[in-house]
């Protein structure tokens, strides 16, 4: 019985209104938060890339979500003072002992002020390619073409070589063609050119070419470069490299390969080597 009186003692002794008033300081904060990261998101939507669009539309978020739980803290009696400094110590400890996670976020801040990349471009970051979908202050997430999940941690970004497959809007391909050292290669080059012409991806400007690049083994290799729009580079590799298999065989241009002697030593048995026809064998 004095376990149950002391329980209700406790009960009626707490402010409830007090704390009805900040759920719904917390819940009105979340909403309106909410709202304005959504309404600054649609007003800066084509007015600049998707990548500034979602750092503001976090900050608006927070923003305002921290100014109403601030004023939660003051109806639940807590002074926001008290609180600041115990998370300064609290940043402090924990930064000492998480200094790799200070690092991302270092990392990501010069990320957001570089900008070498945005939100849907495709980058390529130590052999790895995919689309950005995602920018955070500690790491960046990737899509891959067969559709990964990658995130790359802000620090690796900074330190290593990044190539942004999409930043502009065209992309120049550059094929390593091998002809017979007997073919002739101004027909060739015509060739090449012609095709590129009446290729449906292949740009006019800047004019593609055909240039020698070196004398192979077997082979003349030539280098044939045309320009595509950046969304169209794997179709405008894969189609005009088999326009040009299609079109070599037609015309009858020998694509050497490299062949390959066994040679027997004079301290080897020779090779049995048969013939066969249709009317026997020999040997």
């Amino acid at each position: 019985m004095d376990i149950w009186q002391a329980l209700v003692a406790e009960l009626t002794s707490i402010n409830w209104g007090a704390w009805v008033r900040v759920v719904a300081l917390l819940a009105i904060g979340f909403l309106l938060a909410s709202l304005a990261a959504r309404s600054l998101s649609g007003f800066l939507r084509s007015r600049s890339s998707r990548h500034v669009t979602a750092m503001f539309r976090r900050l608006a978020f927070y923003a305002v979500f921290v100014i109403f739980i601030i004023a939660a803290l003051r109806e639940a009696g807590f002074d926001p003072t008290v609180l600041l400094g115990a998370a300064g110590i609290l940043t402090v400890a924990i930064g000492f002992a998480s200094q790799t996670s200070a690092s991302n976020m270092i990392s990501g801040l010069f990320l957001l002020m570089e900008k070498p990349f945005e939100i849907g471009n495709f980058i390529e970051v130590d052999g790895t390619i995919g689309e950005v979908i995602g920018i955070d202050m500690l790491s960046v997430k990737l899509r891959t073409v067969d559709n990964l999940y990658v995130r790359i941690p802000n620090e690796t970004l900074i330190k290593t070589r990044v190539i942004n497959r999409s930043r502009f809007p065209i992309r120049r391909l550059d094929l390593t063609i091998g002809i017979a050292y007997r073919e002739d290669v101004r027909r060739v080059e015509t060739l090449l050119l012609e095709l590129a012409k009446n290729n449906s991806f292949c740009l006019e400007e800047p004019r593609p070419f055909v240039q020698m690049t070196a004398f192979g083994p077997s082979s003349v290799d030539l280098q044939f470069s045309y320009w595509v729009p950046a969304e169209r580079v794997l179709e405008g590799r894969s189609e005009m490299m088999e326009a040009i298999k299609t079109t070599f065989d037609r015309e009858s241009i020998e694509i050497p390969f490299p062949h390959t002697s066994v040679y027997a030593g004079s301290q080897s048995a020779p090779f049995q080597i048969e013939l066969v026809n249709g009317k026997g064998t020999s040997d």
